[in-house]
């Protein structure tokens, strides 16, 4: 409609049962729209609720480690990693140092290295291993891949667990294993 005046732009708000909303206040001169408010308002809480449902979680998993692990133990704990991985979780290995087990940091680094080469197809160092305190951590990251693999595959899981064949995804016992 032009640069009109402020009255006139309220008057042709109220004849056509409308607002007048200022969309650009720091523009010269302002810049101002006629439009039912409220409906705008719904429309955006509708935008904004199906953005939020799009969005996709970051879980993190951990798996703790300690240096003179077992090598039974250590594939089994392998076995947790690939399977986060497979599910398309990001995995936080931790390895807890004790007593003199603290002045020989290169042992857990070398275990880190290992894991990460036997997974290096499921997945990849995120954040590479770094001394904190009494442990070392280390976020392995899915590949993308195997992330949209498992998003496929999450429906699937759903249905089979209707079926009572399973534990679900979320439980705590999956979050940290020792």
């Amino acid at each position: 409609m032009g640069i009109v005046p402020l009255e006139r732009a309220l008057q042709l708000a109220a004849d056509v049962d409308l607002d007048l909303v200022e969309v650009a206040p720091m523009a010269r001169p302002p810049v101002c729209k006629l439009m039912d408010f409220g409906k705008f308002k719904y429309e955006s809480a509708l935008k904004a609720r199906e953005a939020r449902r799009n969005q996709q979680q970051t879980v993190i998993k951990e798996m703790k480690l300690r240096p003179k692990i077992d090598p039974h133990d250590y594939e089994t704990k392998k076995g947790h990693v690939v399977r986060f991985l497979k599910a398309g979780d990001k995995v936080k290995v931790t390895i807890m140092f004790r007593g003199r087990e603290q002045s020989r940091p290169e042992l857990g680094f070398r275990l880190l290295r290992r894991l990460s080469e036997e997974i290096s197809e499921l997945g990849f160092v995120e954040a590479s291993p770094k001394q904190d305190g009494r442990n070392m951590i280390m976020v392995l990251a899915p590949h993308r891949a195997t992330k949209a693999a498992a998003v496929a595959a999450k429906p699937g899981r759903e249905q089979r667990e209707g079926d009572g064949a399973g534990t679900t995804p979320d439980a705590p016992a999956d979050t940290t294993a020792e």
